[in-house]
Formats: C-alpha cells, sequence, structure tokens
C-alpha cells in the first residue's frame, strides 16, 4: 500500500503544515454532500407535481442517492491510491457539482434519478478522499483539531435539511435545492487546486476486483433492505435483501484476508481503538440517527403538532450542538477520551428515556432544554468517536481504515433510521393490541398516541447502553497520543492480527 507524506502518527514537514483552511474546505463539501442526501424530502411533493408523478414514487432519487455514495466508498479509496487524492478529490468535486446542474435540469424522474446517482459517486469520492487529505496532512498532535473541522457537517446537516429544503422550495422552486450547489462546487474546486497538495499516486497499485464486487454487493444490498425496512419491515424483499448484504460482506471479510493484495487491510480491526469506533461507535451512531426521525414524528403525531412547530422544536438539538462545539476538544484533552465516550453514551442513553416520558402536557421549555442538552451530548460523543478512530493507525493502514469507517457510517446511519421505523411498528401494534385488550376488559389505555413512540425511545435508550459497555471496556490512556500530546502515559499497544 502507498504512502504520502504526513500521515497521522508521522509529523508533517515544512512543505506540508497542518492547514485548518484545508480541513475547512474538506468539511465544505462534506456538508454539500450530507445535505443533498436528506434535503430532497421537503421537496418531493413539488417534485411530484411537477413531473406527473405519485409522491411515493420519487423516493427512489433519494434511494439511489444514499445506495451509490455508499457502494462508491470501497471504490473511492482504491482511486485515492491509484491516481492520487488530490486527483480524485478535485474529480469528485467536479462530479458532485456537474451532477447538480443535471439533476436542477431534470425534465422527467427518470433523467433526475439517474442524475442523482451520478450525484451520489461524486460524493462517494468526495467523502472518504476528503478525509484522508486532512488526516495525511495532520501529525496526531493536531487530530482532535482537525476532526472538529471534519464532524461538524453531519452534526449540523440532518438538522438543517428540513430547514434549507422547506425555504427553497417554498420561496423559489426545487430547482434551486441543486443549483445552490454549483457556485458552491466552483468554489470549493478551486481552493481545492490550491489547497490540497498534489503527491503522486502509485500507478502499479492493482485493483482487487472480487473484494470489490462483494463488498459493492454487500454494501448496496443492505443499504436498499435498511430503506425498505425504514418503510415497509414486513416484506420479503427487506430481509432477503439485507441478509444478502451481510453473507456478501462476509464473504468479502474472507476473501480480503486471504488475497495478496486486498481492497481493504482487515488488520485495522485489531487495533482497539478504530474497533471500538466500529462496534461500540456504530451503535452509537445508529441510536443517534434514530432520534431526528423519531423526535418530529412523536411531535406532529403524538402531540398534534404542525410541521413547523415540531420543526422549530427538533432545531433545540441543533443548537445543543453548536453549543457544545468549543468545548469538545478541552472536554477530552482534560479527561481522556474512555470517560468522555463512557459519558457521552451514558448520559445520552438517560435523555432518551426521559424523551420516553415526554407528554403533550409537558412543558414546552423542559423539551426544549432536554433536546439541547441531548445535541450537546451527540456533539461530544461524535467528535470523541471521529478522533479516537485514528489514535492508534499507523499511516500504512490509513487508507483502509478511513474507507471502512466510511462505509460503516453511512449503513449506521441508514440502520438508525431502519431501526427507529420497525420499534415504532411494532410498539405501535402492541398498543393497538392492548388497546383491544382494553376494550373488552372494560379498562382505559390512556395515552395511546404517544405509546408507540415511548416503546421506541425506551428500546434506543437500551441499544445506547450497549455501546457504554463497549467503552468501558477501553484501556484507561486509550489515545492518549491524541488526546494528551507530548508527554502522557502510554497508550494501551495496539494489537496485530497475522494478516
Amino acid at each position: 500500500m502507498s504512502r504520502e507524506a504526513g500521515a497521522p502518527g508521522q509529523e508533517t514537514t515544512a512543505a506540508q503544515p497542518w492547514n485548518p483552511r484545508l480541513a475547512l474546505l474538506v468539511a465544505a463539501t462534506f456538508f454539500m454532500e450530507f445535505l443533498d442526501g436528506t434535503v430532497l424530502t421537503t421537496a418531493i411533493p413539488s417534485i411530484a407535481v411537477d413531473f406527473g408523478v405519485p409522491a411515493a414514487g420519487v423516493n427512489i432519487t433519494m434511494t439511489a442517492y444514499l445506495m451509490t455514495v455508499a457502494m462508491g466508498i470501497p471504490l473511492s479509496g482504491w482511486l485515492a491510491e491509484r491516481l492520487g487524492a488530490r486527483r480524485v478529490f478535485c474529480l469528485a468535486i467536479a462530479v458532485f457539482t456537474v451532477a447538480s446542474l443535471l439533476c436542477a435540469a431534470s425534465q422527467d424522474l427518470t433523467m433526475l434519478t439517474l442524475s442523482r446517482v451520478l450525484q451520489g459517486f461524486g460524493g462517494a469520492m468526495m467523502v472518504p478522499v476528503g478525509t484522508l487529505v486532512v488526516l495525511r496532512g495532520t501529525p496526531k498532535s493536531e487530530l482532535l483539531r482537525a476532526t472538529a473541522y471534519l464532524v461538524w457537517p453531519g452534526l449540523l446537516a440532518p438538522v438543517l435539511a428540513p430547514l434549507v429544503g422547506g425555504a427553497l422550495t417554498t420561496y423559489l422552486s426545487w430547482h434551486w435545492i441543486f443549483l445552490i450547489n454549483l457556485p458552491l462546487g466552483a468554489a470549493a474546486f478551486l481552493a481545492a487546486l490550491r489547497l490540497v497538495p498534489a503527491v503522486p499516486g502509485d500507478r502499479h497499485r492493482r485493483l482487487d476486483w472480487a473484494g470489490l464486487a462483494l463488498t459493492t454487493a454487500g454494501v448496496g444490498a443492505l443499504v436498499v433492505g435498511l430503506e425498505l425496512a425504514s418503510g415497509h419491515p414486513e416484506g420479503p424483499w427487506t430481509w432477503l435483501s439485507i441478509a444478502t448484504g451481510v453473507l456478501a460482506l462476509a464473504a468479502a471479510a474472507v476473501w480480503m484476508r486471504r488475497a495478496a493484495n486486498p481492497l481493504f487491510d482487515l488488520t485495522v480491526f485489531a487495533t482497539r481503538t478504530f474497533r471500538a469506533t466500529n462496534t461500540g461507535g456504530f451503535i452509537y451512531r445508529l441510536t443517534i440517527s434514530a432520534v431526528p426521525f423519531l423526535l418530529p414524528l412523536m411531535f406532529q403525531e403524538g402531540f398534534g403538532w404542525s410541521p413547523l412547530h415540531a420543526g422549530i422544536m427538533v432545531a433545540a438539538v441543533f443548537i445543543g450542538n453548536i453549543g457544545i462545539k468549543p468545548a469538545t476538544t478541552p472536554l477530552i484533552r482534560r479527561f481522556g477520551f474512555k470517560p468522555v465516550l463512557v459519558f457521552a453514551s451514558l448520559a445520552s442513553a438517560m435523555t432518551f428515556a426521559l424523551c420516553a416520558l415526554l407528554t403533550p402536557e409537558t412543558p414546552e421549555p423542559l423539551i426544549f432544554a432536554l433536546l439541547v442538552c441531548s445535541g450537546a451530548l451527540r456533539s461530544i460523543g461524535f467528535s470523541a468517536y471521529a478522533s479516537v478512530q485514528y489514535a492508534d493507525i499507523v499511516p500504512g493502514q490509513l487508507t483502509s481504515a478511513n474507507a471502512v469507517s466510511a462505509a460503516l457510517v453511512q449503513l449506521a446511519t441508514g440502520a438508525g433510521i431502519a431501526v427507529g421505523a420497525l420499534l415504532l411498528r411494532v410498539f405501535d401494534s402492541a398498543a393497538v393490541l392492548a388497546s383491544g385488550l382494553g376494550g373488552v376488559l372494560g379498562a382505559s389505555t390512556g395515552d395511546g398516541g404517544v405509546a408507540a413512540y415511548r416503546g421506541a425511545f425506551l428500546s434506543i435508550a437500551v441499544l445506547m447502553l450497549l455501546s457504554t459497555v463497549d467503552s468501558l471496556m477501553l484501556h484507561r490512556n486509550a489515545g492518549a497520543e491524541v488526546s494528551r500530546p507530548g508527554p502522557a502515559p502510554a497508550a494501551e499497544p495496539p494489537r496485530r492480527r497475522p494478516a
């Protein structure tokens, strides 16, 4: 595996110092990609009217985008190694921007869907390759600062997407959801040419075709299955798709552990801090991703609020994200990764349990304060996981670790929404059954409107505790070279599995 100068664990040279402007540029491109993954939701009715199709049919444009992003990530790591990260990152921005123009110019649903596929391919290269560009120019002593830039798009985009999409669709048209990317993409492309260091790729690096095929098929099948699970979990195709994805990824893992030149170096999972981010951290992201899905539905269906009223209340999560952001790095430096991760997950589980106790009669200032706290804890946990996962990764494993992590983040996000939808269906059915029994027995069932949401929030609180247990098993000085640069207690040495 080729290595470029400046990876974490290597101090950067004078030619490639730590560059906050580069991290900010990459974060801006991430924001575009993350925003476009969900912003179209509010525009679906308008697009359906313009194209003369049912609103449900427009969902394929979102599914196609998310699936292409997830399936393109495995290839992006190899492209960065073969062609050079700078070239691939600039190409990704160009593809994403041109595809945005094609989306805005679409005259029917087919053209829009194909344009979204192209846009998703650009996004698939932007996210992992952009991260790679930043990490390779960042010494470990600055890794916390670098990841602080890279985390905020994933925190803000899901919260801002309904507001941005709704405003553009209401006051302009749905086309502007894509047109706004044109000046942003052009500026990002020019900035990338200037800021991203040019490091030649490895022209002799061969592609693991079998590993790519199995990984891409597995990720794609899982994304499709999770999308189906969020809407029709009882359908046979849902579980068939999920099972196919799991089997394909298992086959890919077996193949890559034996291949001479595997697509990914899976020995990265022998590094405890990286494994924590993709085991307990996967559960953390899954549960966190379920909350923005459950809250608006509970406020509208359970409390009877208007969409605007619900949106304003959910914005409290955004306030918590932003408000705590300046303190996340000092907190990690002061206490270390393990205590921060344990606190963030345990306290988040408590906020989910408290959300289960909310009723339409709960004072709104109290609900707002609870969601601000939940958003703050979300920001702390995301920042800690994003930083610790690369703390003990050696330079030669960085590309594999980055691509694997990016794919798992996509899957965790999709799984969170699917699990939230599945829990609602399960507890809604239970509430209906309880209501029927109550009618037969002459008993009152009380708050049937929020009963399903109560069960869903309690369930994800329990799931979050699994993340807490995983964090408790970390070494007390895990990631100390990153959280406390300079003289610090020795971290637990990473154990390597034989290739």
